[in-house]
Protein backbone atom coordinates (compact mmCIF):
# COMPACT_ATOMS: atom_id res chain seq x y z
CA UNK A 1 0.00 0.00 0.00
CA UNK A 2 1.52 3.30 -0.81
CA UNK A 3 1.98 6.45 1.05
CA UNK A 4 -1.29 8.31 -0.42
CA UNK A 5 -3.60 4.87 -0.06
CA UNK A 6 -2.76 4.32 3.32
CA UNK A 7 -3.46 8.64 4.01
CA UNK A 8 -6.39 7.55 2.47
CA UNK A 9 -7.40 4.58 4.77
CA UNK A 10 -6.55 6.35 7.78
CA UNK A 11 -8.82 9.34 6.98
CA UNK A 12 -11.82 6.56 5.90
CA UNK A 13 -11.64 4.22 8.99
CA UNK A 14 -12.16 7.41 11.40
CA UNK A 15 -15.61 8.14 9.33
CA UNK A 16 -18.48 6.96 11.06
CA UNK A 17 -20.42 6.81 7.34
CA UNK A 18 -17.66 4.15 6.76
CA UNK A 19 -18.31 2.01 9.56
CA UNK A 20 -22.28 2.27 9.06
CA UNK A 21 -21.81 1.26 5.53
CA UNK A 22 -19.75 -2.21 6.30
CA UNK A 23 -22.20 -3.27 8.55
CA UNK A 24 -25.02 -2.46 6.79
CA UNK A 25 -23.32 -4.54 3.69
CA UNK A 26 -21.95 -7.14 5.50
CA UNK A 27 -25.23 -7.83 6.89
CA UNK A 28 -27.52 -7.75 3.67
CA UNK A 29 -24.59 -9.94 2.24
CA UNK A 30 -24.97 -12.52 4.85
CA UNK A 31 -29.27 -11.92 4.95
CA UNK A 32 -29.03 -12.85 0.98
CA UNK A 33 -26.99 -16.20 1.51
CA UNK A 34 -29.76 -16.89 4.25
CA UNK A 35 -32.36 -16.39 1.73
CA UNK A 36 -30.61 -17.97 -1.03
CA UNK A 37 -30.25 -21.44 1.59
CA UNK A 38 -34.12 -20.79 2.16
CA UNK A 39 -33.18 -19.48 5.79
CA UNK A 40 -31.28 -22.62 6.37
CA UNK A 41 -30.65 -22.49 10.35
CA UNK A 42 -26.70 -22.52 10.17
CA UNK A 43 -26.98 -19.37 7.26
CA UNK A 44 -28.09 -17.31 10.45
CA UNK A 45 -27.40 -13.84 9.34
CA UNK A 46 -26.45 -12.28 12.71
CA UNK A 47 -24.16 -15.26 13.29
CA UNK A 48 -21.87 -14.47 9.75
CA UNK A 49 -22.16 -10.67 10.51
CA UNK A 50 -20.67 -10.78 14.01
CA UNK A 51 -17.09 -13.33 12.59
CA UNK A 52 -17.20 -11.25 9.19
CA UNK A 53 -16.77 -7.39 10.97
CA UNK A 54 -15.37 -8.89 13.72
CA UNK A 55 -12.46 -10.53 11.85
CA UNK A 56 -12.02 -7.18 9.03
CA UNK A 57 -11.80 -4.80 12.55
CA UNK A 58 -9.06 -6.97 13.22
CA UNK A 59 -7.24 -6.98 10.07
CA UNK A 60 -7.40 -3.58 10.09
CA UNK A 61 -6.53 -3.15 13.87
CA UNK A 62 -9.51 -0.87 14.17
CA UNK A 63 -10.94 -0.42 17.88
CA UNK A 64 -14.73 -1.15 18.82
CA UNK A 65 -15.04 2.24 19.59
CA UNK A 66 -14.30 3.63 16.40
CA UNK A 67 -16.37 1.06 14.46
CA UNK A 68 -19.12 2.16 17.38
CA UNK A 69 -19.50 5.74 16.47
CA UNK A 70 -20.74 4.55 12.77
CA UNK A 71 -22.77 1.70 13.93
CA UNK A 72 -24.46 3.04 16.70
CA UNK A 73 -27.01 4.19 14.30
CA UNK A 74 -27.82 0.80 14.36
CA UNK A 75 -28.17 0.50 17.67
CA UNK A 76 -29.99 3.71 17.80
CA UNK A 77 -32.55 1.62 15.90
CA UNK A 78 -32.86 -1.40 17.59
CA UNK A 79 -35.75 1.11 20.15
CA UNK A 80 -38.12 1.54 16.76
CA UNK A 81 -37.69 -2.44 15.94
CA UNK A 82 -39.06 -3.15 19.47
CA UNK A 83 -41.82 -0.68 19.47
CA UNK A 84 -42.82 -1.87 15.90
CA UNK A 85 -43.48 -5.20 16.91
CA UNK A 86 -46.74 -3.69 18.54
CA UNK A 87 -48.14 -3.65 14.77
CA UNK A 88 -47.93 -7.65 14.15
CA UNK A 89 -49.13 -7.79 17.88
CA UNK A 90 -52.10 -5.45 17.46
CA UNK A 91 -53.17 -7.60 13.91
CA UNK A 92 -53.24 -11.11 15.91
CA UNK A 93 -54.64 -9.56 19.46
CA UNK A 94 -57.35 -12.19 19.29
CA UNK A 95 -55.11 -15.08 19.20
CA UNK A 96 -52.94 -13.34 21.78
CA UNK A 97 -55.76 -13.32 24.19
CA UNK A 98 -56.94 -16.54 23.40
CA UNK A 99 -53.82 -17.98 24.65
CA UNK A 100 -52.79 -15.88 27.71
CA UNK A 101 -52.96 -18.90 30.46
CA UNK A 102 -50.77 -21.02 28.76
CA UNK A 103 -48.46 -18.14 27.81
CA UNK A 104 -48.08 -17.33 31.55
CA UNK A 105 -47.60 -20.73 32.93
CA UNK A 106 -44.91 -21.14 29.94
CA UNK A 107 -43.31 -17.55 30.95
CA UNK A 108 -42.95 -18.58 34.35
CA UNK A 109 -41.81 -22.05 33.99
CA UNK A 110 -39.24 -20.98 31.10
CA UNK A 111 -38.13 -17.91 32.49
CA UNK A 112 -37.04 -19.44 36.04
CA UNK A 113 -35.74 -23.11 33.89
CA UNK A 114 -33.33 -20.43 32.22
CA UNK A 115 -32.17 -18.77 35.51
CA UNK A 116 -32.00 -21.93 37.19
CA UNK A 117 -29.86 -23.95 34.87
CA UNK A 118 -27.28 -21.67 33.96
CA UNK A 119 -26.62 -21.07 37.77
CA UNK A 120 -26.32 -24.75 38.86
CA UNK A 121 -24.27 -25.38 35.83
CA UNK A 122 -21.86 -23.17 36.30
CA UNK A 123 -21.69 -23.76 39.93
CA UNK A 124 -20.92 -27.34 39.01
CA UNK A 125 -18.09 -26.31 36.52
CA UNK A 126 -16.30 -24.48 39.71
CA UNK A 127 -16.64 -20.81 37.93
CA UNK A 128 -16.26 -17.90 40.19
CA UNK A 129 -19.52 -16.12 41.30
CA UNK A 130 -18.86 -13.01 39.63
CA UNK A 131 -18.85 -14.75 36.48
CA UNK A 132 -22.16 -16.97 37.53
CA UNK A 133 -23.90 -13.29 37.89
CA UNK A 134 -23.12 -12.09 34.57
CA UNK A 135 -24.70 -15.40 33.28
CA UNK A 136 -27.87 -15.73 34.98
CA UNK A 137 -29.55 -13.16 33.39
CA UNK A 138 -28.45 -13.87 29.62
CA UNK A 139 -32.15 -15.12 28.13
CA UNK A 140 -33.14 -11.78 28.04
CA UNK A 141 -32.57 -8.46 26.00
CA UNK A 142 -29.01 -7.10 26.04
CA UNK A 143 -30.33 -3.51 27.64
CA UNK A 144 -31.75 -5.84 30.55
CA UNK A 145 -29.45 -7.93 31.07
CA UNK A 146 -26.82 -6.11 31.12
CA UNK A 147 -28.47 -4.06 33.81
CA UNK A 148 -29.45 -6.62 36.07
CA UNK A 149 -25.54 -8.08 35.98
CA UNK A 150 -24.57 -4.81 36.55
CA UNK A 151 -27.00 -4.53 39.92
CA UNK A 152 -25.49 -7.65 41.24
CA UNK A 153 -21.88 -6.24 40.57
CA UNK A 154 -21.63 -9.10 37.47
CA UNK A 155 -19.34 -8.18 34.62
CA UNK A 156 -21.85 -6.38 32.03
CA UNK A 157 -19.43 -7.26 28.84
CA UNK A 158 -19.49 -11.15 29.49
CA UNK A 159 -23.15 -10.35 30.10
CA UNK A 160 -23.53 -9.13 26.53
CA UNK A 161 -21.86 -11.99 25.20
CA UNK A 162 -23.58 -14.48 26.25
CA UNK A 163 -26.48 -13.14 25.41
CA UNK A 164 -25.59 -12.54 21.95
CA UNK A 165 -24.40 -16.12 22.10
CA UNK A 166 -27.77 -17.62 23.67
CA UNK A 167 -29.44 -15.44 20.85
CA UNK A 168 -27.85 -17.09 18.16
CA UNK A 169 -27.62 -20.86 19.51
CA UNK A 170 -31.11 -20.63 20.53
CA UNK A 171 -31.87 -19.10 16.56
CA UNK A 172 -30.10 -21.62 14.94
CA UNK A 173 -31.78 -24.85 16.88
CA UNK A 174 -34.84 -23.73 17.51
CA UNK A 175 -36.44 -24.78 14.07
CA UNK A 176 -34.97 -28.24 13.55
CA UNK A 177 -35.45 -29.12 17.38
CA UNK A 178 -39.34 -27.97 16.93
CA UNK A 179 -39.55 -29.61 13.74
CA UNK A 180 -37.78 -32.88 16.40
CA UNK A 181 -40.57 -33.01 18.90
CA UNK A 182 -43.18 -32.20 16.48
CA UNK A 183 -44.47 -29.26 17.80
CA UNK A 184 -46.37 -27.61 15.03
CA UNK A 185 -48.44 -24.37 17.17
CA UNK A 186 -46.69 -21.68 15.50
CA UNK A 187 -47.67 -19.70 19.00
CA UNK A 188 -45.78 -22.61 20.96
CA UNK A 189 -43.05 -22.25 18.74
CA UNK A 190 -42.61 -18.80 18.85
CA UNK A 191 -42.65 -18.06 22.64
CA UNK A 192 -40.62 -20.76 23.11
CA UNK A 193 -37.90 -19.08 21.32
CA UNK A 194 -38.78 -15.48 22.91
CA UNK A 195 -37.82 -16.58 26.51
CA UNK A 196 -35.03 -18.49 25.43
CA UNK A 197 -33.35 -16.64 22.71
CA UNK A 198 -34.98 -12.98 22.91
CA UNK A 199 -34.68 -10.31 19.55
CA UNK A 200 -31.84 -12.53 18.03
CA UNK A 201 -34.60 -15.61 18.04
CA UNK A 202 -37.50 -13.25 17.77
CA UNK A 203 -36.07 -12.35 14.40
CA UNK A 204 -35.60 -15.86 13.44
CA UNK A 205 -39.37 -16.81 14.30
CA UNK A 206 -40.30 -13.78 12.05
CA UNK A 207 -38.54 -15.35 9.27
CA UNK A 208 -40.46 -18.62 9.60
CA UNK A 209 -43.74 -17.52 10.28
CA UNK A 210 -45.55 -13.87 11.53
CA UNK A 211 -47.35 -15.79 14.49
CA UNK A 212 -44.62 -17.13 15.77
CA UNK A 213 -42.57 -13.86 15.27
CA UNK A 214 -45.26 -12.32 17.73
CA UNK A 215 -45.43 -14.77 20.05
CA UNK A 216 -42.19 -14.79 20.19
CA UNK A 217 -41.59 -10.93 20.33
CA UNK A 218 -44.54 -10.99 23.51
CA UNK A 219 -42.47 -13.42 25.64
CA UNK A 220 -38.94 -11.22 24.81
CA UNK A 221 -40.92 -8.47 26.67
CA UNK A 222 -42.72 -10.19 29.50
CA UNK A 223 -39.22 -12.59 29.58
CA UNK A 224 -37.12 -9.37 30.73
CA UNK A 225 -39.67 -8.39 33.49
CA UNK A 226 -39.93 -11.60 35.12
CA UNK A 227 -36.56 -12.21 34.81
CA UNK A 228 -35.43 -8.74 36.32
CA UNK A 229 -37.72 -9.84 39.18
CA UNK A 230 -36.24 -13.26 39.46
CA UNK A 231 -32.62 -13.52 38.92
CA UNK A 232 -31.73 -11.81 42.03
CA UNK A 233 -34.08 -13.97 43.93
CA UNK A 234 -32.57 -16.93 42.51
CA UNK A 235 -29.03 -16.01 43.14
CA UNK A 236 -29.79 -15.59 46.55
CA UNK A 237 -31.27 -18.86 47.30
CA UNK A 238 -28.79 -20.73 44.99
CA UNK A 239 -25.39 -19.15 45.49
CA UNK A 240 -25.49 -18.17 49.33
Amino acid sequence: MNGNSFSLWVYLSQSPLLWLTVTLSVYAIADAVSLATHRHPLANPVLHSIWIIGGFLLITNTSYTTYFSGAQFVHFLLGPATVALAVPLYDNRKRVVAAIVPMLISLIAGSITAIVSVVLFARAFGLPQAVILSLAPKSVTAGVAMGISESLHGDASLTAVSVVLTGIMGAIIVTPLMNRIAVTDFRARGFAVGIAAHGIGTARAFQVDEVAGVFSGIAMGLNALVTSLLVPLAVTLLLH
